[in-house]
Parts: C-alpha cells; structure tokens; sequence
C-alpha cells in the first residue's frame, strides 16, 4: 500500500516559501530605497502623476 500524502506539511511547506520571497523582496526594495534607486513601476507613475499637474 502507498503512503498517505502528507497535505498539511506540503502547504505548510509552501507558505514558508512564499513567506520566505515575501520576505526577500521587502528587503531588496529597503535597500533600494537606501541606495535611491527608483523602480520602473515607481518611476513610472510618478512621471504620469508630473504630467497630469502641468
């Protein structure tokens, strides 16, 4: 007979995933605003918010 397929520890699994990219990402955009550098996304809409109050 098979094993069961432990579901729990599988999702348990890929929340700590996520978390752990959450996490990562956070972090990489602190230290982009300490080095000051802009994101596209960021650079983006703040040109459109500059165009739109001229």
């Amino acid at each position: 007979m098979p094993a069961k397929p432990n579901y729990e520890f599988a999702k348990r699994q890929k929340e700590q995933a996520k978390a752990k990219k959450k996490e990562e990402k956070r972090l990489k955009k602190l230290q982009d605003a300490a080095n000051g550098v802009v994101s596209e996304e960021d650079g983006d809409s703040e040109s459109a918010d500059n165009n739109t109050a001229s």
